[in-house]
């Protein structure tokens, strides 16, 4: 092994002792070395069309991995297109690190090329930023990275690597496997949990409700059992519509009877409307388990001495909650069962064929075909995005593995999101539902999916407008003020995708949709079926 490493060398070889298989990029300037060190021995480059994409696409991987995702981008213009993705991936608590290109060390301050401030710009959307300042911490630095990403609440974090450093000499990197951060179990027999566990006993109709973290396909399942085992309800809040998630059907008139919410990872934040009444009970006591401590300040603040928090690793938490004996004794199962009841519930008027005789589907048929697919295949992932299709898919459609928006609110991901999808799992069908909005974010990854022979199925359901924004201005200001949210009609995407290489289907009525999804599942090629959608609002799911 050599005695001396390039920069470039070095981060290359730090990434493939942490076991990252592929990196999600775009090429620049000052990252041409770290490109030149991936040739040999990898990882592998997945080269996107814009830097935002290769971002999402690493919070893709980390949200259906559990691991780091990592992303790489020129400096300058390149770190701020991809830092503007990292917003999406905080809401996610998705474990990402973007190591950007940077003007040399020599030249800072003295007016260099595409020079700014790099880690200033990524901090507010970040665990941490910060520019690596010299050769002999480089390996530490990216490890570090890695590690911060992962741990506490998991997170993206920005690293910004100068281009001389990325040219020198330094000392050959380890290929040692990285020492992975470790949390220490939680064991609420400990005094310091011991109010919040009489809490809990004394409930009778306490709630479990789970952060974004657990969204993660390996936690997902161990929330509910461990919410079985304390024969408590639980729910996983991932949306920005919050209490008004539609995949929660009518959580919301259920959360205000509540007298205990355990939030693990989980923020007193909008989507709970704050912990404020009538929403939340006046007198509702909440026990918070979370790493970060603005979260933990969050419930303090919001609920005074109705609220106790505890820096600790919210899935251990659970886990602890599940083996504390004689935390479910007594425990009334009407309550388990009347939240049960709410959130699976939906209108007994959404069953059957939905569209009229206009060429347009309504979005519960559009769904409704998708449904036997997700059925067939236990391992699908789906992908569901924009403002009110997406709403409309969470209602409807579930999935072991499933990527929403976040509660960042954000969309235009969803196309990066298959990609990286596909990158995972090169068997499990990937079918991603969006808006023409959302589509036209990263249209050009159509090519990069063809490229990269990425297959997957996107399902763009076209009704040329910005739907969520007319609907705002439909309540706010009446239908007659609907102004500047139109986009032109007729638009083809499904011939987009043919054109790059993939396979294209075009749907106006609701009996050609099925045909339609197993000729592009079965092409083999990334797929674009755009159906003429019937624009309407979301659901808010009410049973009065």
């Amino acid at each position: 092994m050599a005695e001396h490493m390039r920069g470039a060398e070095i981060v290359m070889a730090r990434l493939r002792a942490h076991g990252v298989p592929q990196v999600f990029t775009l090429s620049g300037n000052h990252i041409m070395s770290l490109f030149d060190a991936a040739k040999d021995e990898g990882p592998r480059l997945i080269h996107t069309r814009h830097e935002a994409a290769a971002v999402h696409m690493a919070d893709a991987y980390g949200r259906l991995t559990g691991k780091p995702g990592v992303a790489l981008v020129t400096g300058g213009p390149g770190h701020a297109n991809g830092a503007a993705a990292l917003f999406t991936a905080l809401g996610a608590d998705s474990p990402l690190v973007l190591l950007s290109g940077h003007a040399p060390t020599t030249e800072i301050g003295r007016g260099a090329f595409q020079e700014f401030d790099q880690a200033a710009m990524a901090r507010p959307v970040t665990k941490d930023a910060w520019m690596v300042e010299s050769i002999e911490t480089l390996e530490d630095e990216i490890d570090s990275a890695m590690a911060l990403a992962a741990s506490g609440r998991p997170g993206p974090v920005a690293l910004s690597l100068p281009s001389d450093i990325m040219e020198a000499d330094g000392p050959a990197a380890s290929t040692s496997p990285p020492k992975v951060p470790r949390t220490a179990a939680v064991d609420l027999s400990d005094d310091a949990f011991s109010a919040a566990i009489a809490w809990i006993k004394e409930a009778k109709r306490p709630i479990l409700i789970g952060g974004p973290r657990f969204c993660q396909p390996a936690l997902r399942p161990g929330l509910f059992a461990a919410a079985d085992a304390l024969a408590i309800p639980a729910v996983i809040q991932e949306s920005p519509r919050g209490m008004n998630d539609p995949s929660l059907g009518a959580f919301a008139e259920v959360l205000s009877e509540a007298d205990v919410i355990i939030l693990a990872g989980k923020a007193l934040d909008f989507t709970l409307k704050f912990g404020a009444a009538p929403h939340v009970a006046e007198d509702a006591r909440v026990v918070a388990f979370d790493p970060d401590v603005a979260q933990r300040t969050l419930a303090t603040n919001a609920k005074g001495d109705l609220a106790l928090t505890f820096d600790t690793d919210p899935v251990k938490a659970v886990a602890a909650m599940a083996e504390t004996p004689d935390l479910a004794k007594g425990r009334d199962p009407t309550w388990v069962k009347a939240v049960s009841d709410a959130v699976t519930y939906r209108p007994d008027a959404w069953a059957g064929p939905q569209t009229a005789a206009s060429g347009r589907l309504h979005p519960l048929d559009l769904t409704r075909a998708v449904a036997p697919i997700l059925d067939r295949h236990s391992d699908a992932v789906l992908i569901m995005d924009g403002g009110e299709i997406g709403q409309w898919a969470q209602a409807t459609l579930s999935a072991g593995r499933r990527i929403t928006n976040s509660v960042s609110g954000s969309i235009g991901a969803s196309l990066p999101f298959a990609l990286a999808a596909r990158t995972i799992d090169t068997d499990a069908p990937v079918i991603a539902i969006m808006g023409d909005g959302t589509v036209g974010f990263h249209l050009a990854e159509f090519e990069t999916a063809v490229r990269e022979q990425t297959p997957f199925v996107v399902i763009v359901g076209n009704d040329a407008q910005w739907n969520a924004e007319v609907q705002l201005q439909v309540r706010a200001y009446g239908e007659a003020r609907v102004f500047g949210c139109d986009m032109l009609q007729g638009v083809r995407y499904d011939t987009v995708m043919e054109t790059f290489g993939g396979f294209g289907a075009y749907v106006t009525d609701a009996a050609d949709l099925p045909e339609a999804l197993d000729a592009a599942l079965a092409s083999g090629k990334p797929a674009c079926i755009n159906v003429e959608l019937d624009g309407r609002a979301a659901p808010v799911v009410r049973r009065g």
